[in-house]
């Protein structure tokens, strides 16, 4: 199969990347604004990497004679430049929705997001089916939920083009523990001091409980969403949920809970200031998101994660003081 993944480089697109490429059965090309260096334009290899904006670029050309598309490219940063998000998150899916149309596309794999869903007032865990109109006003959560709009459009536009969209709990690995600390953290959230051997006690805010599932196991979801022929959403997920003493125990610290309120002012506070990368209205998002049923997955793409939650967050908490990364331009230490 001939396959051209965006944002190929992060997070995501770097774990879909070695899961279509494992068996050496596919074409893959590979798209990101950076290039990584080093690979030389003609190297026999089974990925191609081509530097390219899906905010800007020509897109047919780019997945023309492609049998299936699958769309990772996304900025969480900058938060103070909504328009910038905006571009690449919205406006580049738009462009590459658009593209598969026009160049006869007969596929196309959308990572979407556990933000993407409305809130909830409970720990029930929701299926496919529950509302995706965000959960915060934050950028993020909005921009998740306007894709999940686009592509509810594409799929009535064109019934003809298999259309799936992944809808991941928090993603981590330990390659992009270095990228994480920057976009979470910001600059002055130094590598040393997020050392667990630095904090004796960890305030946690009350309510707090999340997913999450390691890059990995997304990866294996992406290509099997790919090379198969299922079409909808699927939610993605590790075992268990990460809540304050899951965090006590990870982080080898005392845990203090403490009033959500404050943290939020705080962050936000902080956000104003340009101290903090991130705003309140993130934190609101992580307090009011769904735990998601994931047995559409298991049953129609076999999906089986080989990490849990807890371990898929160890693996960036270990290696955030490590500086762990890897050679991709967004990955690098």
């Amino acid at each position: 199969m001939r396959i051209v993944v965006t944002g190929a480089s992060g997070n995501l697109g770097s774990a879909a990347i070695r899961a279509l490429t494992e068996d050496g059965a596919h074409d893959v090309l590979a798209v990101a604004r950076r290039r990584p260096s080093g690979i030389p334009s003609a190297a026999p290899t089974s990925v191609e990497w081509r530097e390219i904006d899906v905010a800007t670029a020509n897109l047919v050309p780019v997945v023309h004679g492609a049998d299936v598309v699958v769309h990772l490219a996304w900025k969480f940063q900058p938060t103070h430049r909504p328009d910038v998000t905006w571009a690449t998150n919205v406006v580049g899916t738009r462009r590459v929705l658009d593209a598969v149309a026009r160049a006869g596309v007969r596929a196309v794999v959308c990572a979407s997001s556990v933000a993407a869903y409305s809130p909830v007032e409970h720990d029930d865990p929701v299926d496919e089916g529950w509302h995706t109109d965000g959960a915060s006003p934050a950028a993020y959560c909005r921009e998740k939920a306007y894709v999940e709009r686009a592509l509810d459009a594409f799929e009535c536009a064109h019934p003809d083009v298999r259309t799936v969209r992944v809808r991941p709990a928090f993603v981590f690995q330990r390659s992009a523990a270095s990228e994480q600390r920057r976009i979470f953290g910001g600059p002055l959230a130094r590598p040393w001091l997020l050392d667990r051997r630095r904090i004796p006690v960890l305030p946690v805010p009350a309510g707090l409980r999340f997913q999450a599932v390691h890059a990995g196991d997304v990866g294996q979801a992406l290509a099997s969403a790919a090379t198969s022929d299922v079409s909808g959403a699927f939610n993605l997920a590790g075992g268990g949920v990460i809540g304050r003493e899951v965090l006590g125990e990870l982080m080898r610290a005392r845990t203090v809970e403490v009033p959500a309120r404050l943290v939020r002012g705080g962050l936000q506070s902080a956000w104003h200031a340009r101290a903090a990368p991130v705003p309140g209205s993130l934190l609101d998002a992580v307090l009011q998101l769904p735990l998601m049923a994931t047995d559409r997955a298991t049953h129609e793409l076999g999906w089986e994660p080989r990490h849990t939650g807890a371990a898929a967050l160890e693996a960036v908490l270990s290696g955030i003081p490590d500086r762990a990364g890897s050679d991709l331009p967004p990955l690098r230490p």
